[in-house]
């Protein structure tokens, strides 16, 4: 049996996070001040949500 398969093209040369959940691919913007952080929550084996922190330095 063989599997069907689909390719996205992302942009290397740009940071950046990306999750794949049932076939379609999300960007995940990064925080606006440039200090934060990214939490991918799994869930039955898929990702559920992605939570994210926003830091700001003084």
């Amino acid at each position: 049996m063989r599997e069907e398969r689909e390719t996205t093209e992302i942009d290397c040369s740009e940071d950046g996070v990306f999750v794949v959940k049932n076939g379609e691919v999300t960007k995940v913007d990064k925080p606006a001040t440039g200090y934060g952080q990214q939490n991918v929550v799994w869930l039955g084996g898929k990702v559920d949500r992605v939570e994210s922190t926003e830091s700001r330095k003084i």
